[in-house]
Formats: C-alpha cells, structure tokens, sequence
C-alpha cells in the first residue's frame, strides 16, 4: 500500500444492526457488507453521538459532541469556522470528494470538500428549526411512513441514491486515470434505508415473509412506557394508531429490501475499487450515522437512546494497519475523524487545533483503550430540555431535567426493559454517573444556548419568507431540478406524492 492510503468513506443512513448478520442478526441479505467484516474489524459496541440525522452528522465531522458545535437539531447551521475531517485531510494532501448527503446547513456547503459531486437532498436552510416554544413539530414524519410501505417502482431516494452512486463510481475511475499524485479522500453517503419504507421489486424478493422477525419488544402500556417514548410516538402519530402486525411486517420487509438495495451498492463501489487497480491501496470504513428502532417498543425512526437507534455498524477495513478481527471497547462516530488523520499520518498525526472527544480507532482496535465512556446528546424538538446518554462498562445512563433517570445494563438486558434507576443496589452507580454528567455538561447554559439558537434562526425563517429567499442548497450542475426536498411543506408530503402521478403503487405485495 502507498505510503498515504486512499480513503473510502462509505455512509448509510439510519441502518441499524439488528438487522445485519455482521452483527449476529442474519435478518437481512447483504453479502456485499459481510465480506467487507470479513476483511476488516467489526467494532462491536459502536454508537452515534446524536440520533439525528444532521447533528449526529456535524459531530462526526468535527470529531466533537453536536453541544459543542452548536448542532442542536435537523436545522442548525454547521460553521464554516469549524475544522472538519475533510479540512484535516486535505491539510495532509488528499484531494477531498463527497457524493451523496450530508445535510450541511448553512452558506458552507463544502466544509472542506474541494468538489461535491452530487446536491444534497434536504435543505440547507433553517427549515426544520426546531420550537421548545411551541407544542408538536410539524416536519415530522408521520404515519404514512407505515401504511405506504412496501413496494415501489421508484422514489426520490432511490433516484438520489442512484445517482450519488454513479457520479461515486466515475470519481473512481477519474482517480486512477488521473497523474494527480495526492491520494484520495472520497466519501459516498446514501439516503437508504431512511424512511420512507419503500423497496425495488428486486430487493423485496429476496425475502420471504417468514424471513423477517416480528419486532422483539411491544410497544409498552401507556403507564409502564418512559415519557420520551411517549413524546416521540405522539410526534409520529403512533401513539394511538391501530397498526396491524400485517402494515409492521410490510414497513421491515421494505426495510431489509432497501438495506440489500444498499448492499448491491456497496458491491458496484468495490468492483470499480478493483477494477480500477485501487482496491490494494484503498482503506475502507463503513458506519451509519445512527440507527433505526424498526418497530422496537413500538418506536419507528430514531430520536432515542435505545440501542437500535443509538448503536451503529462500523467497519474499518484497513489489512496493512490493523488485523481483521472484531472489537468490543466502545466507541462513536466522533472517533472517525483522528481515524480518518491517523490513516493520513501514518499513525503521526498531532495537528488538531482544539481538543476533540475522538480517538483514533485503530489504537482501539489494537487495544490501547479499555475503559472508555461513550457520551451522546439529544437536544432537538419533542423534548421537555437537554437528555444525555452516557455508555460505561455495562451500563447506559440516560438522564435529563426534564424526564427521570434511566439506567440499563446492556450486557445483562439487551433489549432495555429493566430500567435499573430506582434500584437500591444501583443508587451509587446512578449518583456517579449523574455527577458526571453534570460536570460534562452545564445544563442551564445549554437550554439558554439552545433557544437563543431556536429564536434566532426562526426569525431569520421568517424575514426570508418576506421577498426573495437567499439560496443555500449545493447544485452541482449549477441549477436545482426541483426533485428533492426544501422544506417546503410537509416531509412525507414530499415523499409520497412522487409515487401518485406516474402511478407508482407501494403497497403491493
């Protein structure tokens, strides 16, 4: 391998590893993602920093908690002030390349980036601002996004997909063609399996029904049920529904449909990695950038600490500097970034110009970190203030001014149903672990921060709404095609009427 590898950044979008064999659960097919673990280290006990799309996404980036970058929700803008790892490799000489989403808000649109090769497919703007002054969100999903699953011709995402796909694989070929001598830092991030449900005849037919598993955990009594869990499953329409175990099972077979759909995608990046002659000098890392609770609880979409949104697959497949093999020390996504400089070093790298919350992974794999703890934040609309996940040893902490004390061990109970806070046997651990959040985060400046943030941003909305609109969204070509969405209007809206008119049916079977 050349002394600076070429880094292949592969990112999904709220893929859980509940259903992935890598992860000991052979729910879906994905070939493709097994042989990459088989060639790599699978890190075990991997988890986001934020289950949100954009601020789990700008904490990553910036190798910091979203608290620290101000990344409060879907709709804060990320500063152009802010190292990201894309400024950090380019910095030791890589030519950096996005195709595909990674929710930038704000003028910036590049963060590093020297070329995007595709728009993003939500909006820049301060669209989806969140509100702690009023009640409910109105860009959430709702739920639509069970009774039209299923099976579709075509969707926006899969457009999008398709084409950041495409556009990924020409850069490749572009990169080996190329006498540029820098090697590359190219990443490509998907929108699947992101809600909407929605799957290609193809990748449906994988399965059969009896191959996909009824959700593990029912949804809880009103009175046993956290009040979080309560707030989210109002937000999405849930908490009341009458949803049959027919409209669930069809929502996960869409779902492992359109994870095998990324699979295949995998597969074409990695063709083209060998048969550009690129495969042997290429390091590839795989994660999501959080999970998907898939009906678990009776909770669809992420927005909580259980594992299956906050737990995510991550993958590093890096032969040459570090044996493959698994990893069960924890970890996070903001570990990504002195990952991605260390690969760029050759294990050298010391240029941070901040204190960042990551460590570089390949010292974990090897070891060198035993006794971390993994720290993660929820800080957007549907909450009553600020709620904070803490992962130490076995257990997860979850704590909030606004809600009780949670407390799990995850090695003894997986799936989170003996909350283990009001045990006497448990007082000193839950005592400690609140003292250290509350030395790691002062609250009451934060909720200051965060609707000093709200209000700003929701009247720059509004005086944009008065006039011309200034445009923050990234065309590539130069000019917006109208297919993806900006804010305007509801979410699902968005995503379902583009199944209407060509008569596209997505609840056949």
């Amino acid at each position: 391998m050349r002394d600076q590898p070429n880094i292949l950044f592969i990112q999904v979008d709220q893929l859980t590893i509940d259903v992935l064999a890598t992860y000991g659960n052979a729910v879906a097919k994905t070939p493709h993602l097994d042989a990459l673990a088989e060639r790599g280290v699978v890190f075990e006990n991997a988890y986001c920093n934020y289950p949100l799309c954009a601020p789990s996404r700008f904490s990553m980036a910036a190798g910091l908690l979203a608290s620290k970058v101000g990344a409060y929700d879907n709709a804060c803008e990320f500063p152009a002030s802010q190292p990201t790892y894309a400024h950090y490799m380019r910095a030791l000489g890589y030519r950096t390349c996005l195709s595909g989403k990674m929710h930038f808000v704000g003028p910036d649109q590049l963060h590093g980036f020297e070329r995007r090769l595709t728009t993003d497919i939500y909006p820049g703007d301060f669209a989806w601002t969140a509100d702690w002054s009023v009640e409910g969100f109105e860009g959430a999903t709702d739920i639509r996004m069970l009774t039209t699953s299923g099976i579709c011709a075509r969707s926006v995402q899969i457009d999008y997909d398709e084409e950041v796909t495409h556009k990924a694989v020409q850069e490749i070929y572009d990169c080996a063609r190329s006498t540029e001598e820098r090697p590359f830092f190219l990443q490509v991030s998907w929108t699947h399996p992101h809600d909407p449900y929605l799957s290609l005849r193809k990748h449906w037919d994988v399965y059969e029904d009896d191959d996909i598993p009824p959700p593990r955990i029912p949804m809880p009594s009103h009175d046993e049920n956290d009040p979080h869990s309560l707030r989210v499953l109002r937000q999405h329409g849930l908490a009341d529904a009458d949803i049959s175990p027919e409209i669930i099972q069809r929502a996960r077979h869409a779902y492992c449909g359109t994870v095998s759909y990324i699979d295949d995608n995998i597969g074409t990046l990695l063709d083209a990695l060998r048969e550009s002659g690129q495969a042997d000098d290429t390091v590839i890392v795989f994660c999501s950038d959080h999970g998907e609770m898939l009906g678990e609880r009776g909770l669809w979409l992420k927005k909580t600490f259980f594992e299956p949104a906050t737990r995510v697959p991550l993958i590093v497949c890096a032969p040459d500097y570090v044996e493959p093999g698994r990893c069960d020390t924890l970890c996070s996504l903001v570990d990504l970034l002195p990952t991605f400089a260390s690969f760029g070093s050759d294990g050298a790298w010391n240029g941070a110009v901040e204190p960042l919350d990551g460590t570089d992974l390949i010292g974990i794999a090897g070891g060198e970190q035993g006794d971390r703890a993994i720290y993660a934040e929820l800080l957007c609309e549907g909450i009553l203030a600020p709620i904070f996940m803490i992962r130490q040893g076995r257990y997860k902490f979850i704590t909030s001014t606004g809600d009780p004390d949670m407390l799990f061990d995850v090695v003894a109970d997986p799936d989170e149903q003996n909350d283990l806070a009001a045990d006497d046997d448990h007082a000193d651990k839950v005592a400690a672990l609140r003292a250290e959040a509350q030395e790691l985060w002062d609250n009451d400046a934060l909720i200051e921060d965060i609707v000093r943030s709200q209000q700003r941003r929701l009247l720059i909305r509004k005086a944009h709404l008065q006039g011309e609109a200034p445009e923050w969204d990234f065309d590539a070509g130069g000019e917006d095609d109208g297919r993806w969405f900006r804010g305007k209007g509801n979410y699902n809206d968005w995503a379902f009427d583009y199944l209407r008119p060509s008569g596209i049916t997505s609840t056949e079977t």
